[in-house]
């Protein structure tokens, strides 16, 4: 028997991790989500993570931390678990992370156009995620969570509390590490949930392309953002660990 062949497909054990760690690998890691054209072929659509958020049982921000609904059973399910849920009517995705309530919010990403099918790829995506004035622009199309879902055509549906499956939504690594990352506090969370803690995690190459540029938002308090390189230099809450 040869040695086991190679599959860039995550699975189970990968997701297997705290949500500040998973938060962070899976920066830089490819979303692919099967379309049928109108022709009848399948294509991939894809696209690399480039922005994530953390969320606890513990943390007041978290879905979780309100207690155990039907809706939010994906959460306390093995890690790797899809969870959807409608953010302002549109639909969000997130996967389980290790502890019961524990997930990470794909907060953003950038089209992966693989060269044999990146016309078809980029058009298809600008078909479901139309501009207001014409066809976005490449790096508009997925930088917010509901963004990334519309140009990927993930449906709550169709994908909460499932599991991934490697003929029709898969996430893989094409070897693909940030050379920096920045850690910053999460956006949109209401002030006395936990809106301080520096649970968002952006890869600095693709900060442009971000729901927000880290490095450029006006808001940010003094020492609330940090770049680093190395995984083991992130600031870890006190009041999670």
């Amino acid at each position: 028997m040869g040695p086991p062949e190679y599959s860039p497909n995550l699975g189970h054990t990968f997701f297997d991790q705290s949500p500040i760690k998973l938060a962070i690998s899976l920066l830089g890691k490819v979303l692919k989500h099967r379309f049928r054209l109108t022709s009848g072929d399948d294509i991939w659509l894809s696209a690399r993570i480039i922005e994530t958020e953390a969320y606890y049982v513990n943390d007041r921000a978290s879905h979780s931390s309100l207690g155990y609904t039907n809706k939010r059973r994906a959460l306390f399910m093995q890690p790797g678990t899809i969870y959807m849920y409608y953010a302002r009517g549109r639909d969000s995705l997130n996967f389980s992370a290790s502890g019961d309530g524990n997930g990470v919010l794909i907060k953003s990403g950038y089209p992966y156009l693989e060269a044999h099918h990146a016309a078809s790829m980029l058009t298809s995506m600008q078909m479901l995620n139309p501009g207001t004035s014409g066809p976005r622009q490449v790096g508009k199309l997925c930088n917010g969570q509901t963004l990334v879902c519309q140009s990927l055509n993930l449906k709550v549906r169709q994908w909460n509390a499932k599991q991934l499956d490697p003929d029709n939504f898969c996430l893989q690594d094409d070897c693909y590490y940030p050379d920096k990352i920045i850690q910053c506090p999460r956006l949109g969370i209401p002030l006395g949930r936990d809106e301080h803690l520096p649970l968002r995690f952006v890869d600095a190459k693709y900060a442009q392309h971000a729901t927000h540029n880290p490095l450029t938002q006006r808001r940010n308090s003094p020492g609330s953002i940090r770049v680093f390189s190395d995984p083991f230099e992130v600031n870890y809450p006190p009041a999670l660990l």
